[in-house]
């Protein structure tokens, strides 16, 4: 009896794994779970063995720390403008309300800087959602000046009034006890706040605040108060962009007015669009370029401003999609053989 010949052809990994949804999958083999795990596990185990790797060279492990800073404001603003539609430039007054409320309660009140990043995450975020109340009704480029307004004029109350420390802000602020805890405390902030707005935009929450986004009449229809929706939105990135101001004032052991710097609102947007907007994700990995390109950089003074602008028209140019949506697509299209039955 003559041998059966099997036929084989290509197939999409994904087109065999997925059922119904981005959210719902049938696993038969290793393959297939691996598939899946793979990028997550990239990324996670990619953070947790950063301080392992930069140990030897303190300098650069303090880089892959303002990787993890920048990462979270660029997690804030993807999070606002794509899945809420408010275009923020406040990233800077999220990050210096929250550095410097840190600051007093670890100065003036004696918390050790555990407690006082974590008080001063939930009420930064807080103080910055009620401030930003009256702007909620606002849409498009008139919500993103009145956003860039805020952290210049905290510059100006701060020099005006003499108030915060003044110029000279505060100095002398609780460090960390030690090395690994100041570079897992953050790191494990930044994964915990990237898979909480993951989870969070997949849920039936998650699914209202996109849907102020794309038609908030229809969502004021239903009864739901639409500035209500975009408060809760507001505050869930407010805590991130405290957090990570909170934790770099303790990093450095000082606060000051250049916490309100229109850079920590720039370079988030930047981050943002090299990365990928809508991913979440691409905003770490923007962040992960753009850092260590201003470090090697750092020799050339104002000319770095330069090459950002190459780099930025570059992939506005050539990957207006960002590296995240390129290497979604590019992996999604990874085939295997399968045999035909």
């Amino acid at each position: 009896m003559a041998e059966t010949i099997k036929q084989r052809r290509r197939e999409r990994i994904d087109r065999g794994v997925k059922v119904r949804s981005a959210s719902i999958y049938a696993l038969n083999s290793m393959e297939e779970i691996s598939y899946l795990l793979a990028p997550r596990l990239l990324l996670t185990c990619g953070f947790l063995f950063m301080p392992l790797v930069l140990s030897p060279w303190p300098y650069w492990g303090r880089v892959g720390l303002s990787i993890c800073i920048l990462a979270l404001l660029s997690i804030s603003f993807d999070f606002l403008a794509n899945y809420v539609g408010l275009v923020s430039l406040g990233g800077a007054f999220f990050y210096g309300v929250g550095g410097y409320i840190s600051a007093i309660l670890n100065t003036e009140l004696g918390l050790p800087p555990a407690l006082a990043i974590m008080a001063a995450t939930i009420l930064g975020a807080i103080v910055c959602t009620v401030a930003l109340l009256p702007c909620l009704p606002l849409r498009g480029i008139y919500f993103a000046i009145v956003t860039l307004m805020y952290p210049l004029l905290m510059i100006r109350l701060i020099e005006a009034f003499d108030i915060l420390g003044g110029t000279e802000g505060f100095r002398g602020i609780d460090g960390f006890s030690s090395f690994w805890t100041e570079q897992y405390g953050l790191i494990l902030g930044l994964l915990a706040a990237l898979f909480a707005l993951r989870r969070f935009v997949n849920t039936d929450a998650g699914l209202v605040v996109r849907a102020v986004k794309d038609n908030d009449q229809s969502v004021r229809a239903s009864g739901i108060s639409v500035t209500g929706t975009k408060a809760k939105a507001v505050f869930l990135a407010s805590l991130t962009g405290c957090f990570a101001g909170a934790y770099y004032i303790h990093m450095y052991s000082n606060v000051g007015i250049s916490s309100f710097a229109l850079d920590l609102s720039i370079m988030p947007i930047a981050a943002t669009i090299i990365g990928g907007s809508g991913t979440l994700v691409g905003p770490v990995i923007g962040a992960a370029i753009l850092v260590p390109l201003s470090e090697l950089l750092r020799d050339f003074g104002s000319l770095r401003i330069v090459v950002y602008a190459l780099v930025l028209t570059g992939f506005v140019v050539f990957r207006s999609e960002g590296l995240m949506n390129f290497l979604t697509r590019k992996y999604q299209q990874i085939e295997r053989w399968v045999d035909i039955r």
